[in-house]
């Protein structure tokens, strides 16, 4: 139980890392940095979506049928949770005030909002899902996943968290919010995820039956954000090749902690 814990909170402690880079760094995180992390993020995102989800989501729904002998119902599940996943983030996205990583004009519904109310509502869309997987990892244990795997998956999005982290918390700083309100803003965007991962936990002992679906839900949410988020912020203006490589970076890291820790 106490490592299960641990694993929930560890990608919230990852967002607060990052978020107390504030009070170390003087002025905005330059550009090339910038996309470097970004690029690590997508990468670490990826793969976990890949190895950690969508993988032993068709491994389970072939383990339940195995007279299906590796055929179409093998790969429903996969496809009906990822498919979900991404239209649940599509339409939080449509329904919620917020910003785009980067932009500078708020989308949504509702855009009277502050410009840092803006900001901390798009990182929680982004940490939603992330808590999510741990969730659904955590659950898998009792279904074939080990704790090993389910603890890659909760490291590698607590250490993606941490460039998230200074990447929201440093320029709101820079608007002119003081450095523990940009900390404290920053590190509570990251509170999302523990409660996600507690919901589905929740959830999927309710539903054993369904896992398979909620790996792939997750994996689809995440990639979601990739799509829509970060990848089209590393692609703008210079230094996309530093985001390329921090891409590969980050998807190499989280594919050795997967299958080395599984």
């Amino acid at each position: 139980m106490s490592t299960v814990l641990i694993g929930i909170l560890l990608p919230l402690a990852g967002t607060m890392l990052g978020s107390a880079f504030v009070f170390f760094m003087r002025r905005d995180i330059p550009d090339r940095l910038q996309k470097t992390l970004l690029g690590f993020a997508s990468g670490v995102m990826v793969a976990a979506s890949v190895w950690s989800l969508l993988i032993p989501s068709i491994d389970m729904a072939a383990a339940a049928r195995p007279a299906a002998g590796g055929g179409l119902w093998t790969v429903v599940p996969a496809a009906v949770g990822f498919l979900a996943g991404m239209g649940f983030l599509l339409l939080l996205d449509e329904l919620t005030p917020h910003l785009h990583l980067g932009a500078q004009r708020a989308e949504g519904p509702r855009s009277r909002l502050s410009r840092t109310a803006m900001l901390a509502l798009a990182v929680t869309i982004h940490n939603l899902p992330e808590g999510m997987a741990v969730g659904v990892v955590f659950a898998g244990e009792a279904q074939g996943l080990t704790l090993s795997a389910a603890l890659a998956v909760s490291i590698g999005i607590a250490i993606q968290n941490i460039p998230e982290g200074a990447i929201i918390s440093m320029p709101m700083h820079a608007e002119g919010n003081s450095r523990w309100r940009s900390f404290l803003i920053g590190s509570l965007s990251g509170v999302v995820e523990p409660l996600g991962s507690v919901a589905i936990l929740l959830l999927a002992s309710a539903l054993g039956v369904a896992l398979p679906y909620l790996l792939a839900f997750a994996a689809g949410a995440m990639l979601y954000v990739v799509v829509e988020e970060l990848i089209p912020e590393t692609a703008q203006g210079r230094h996309t090749n530093l985001s390329t490589i921090g891409f590969a970076a980050g998807f190499v890291l989280m594919m050795a902690m997967d299958v080395l820790l599984g």
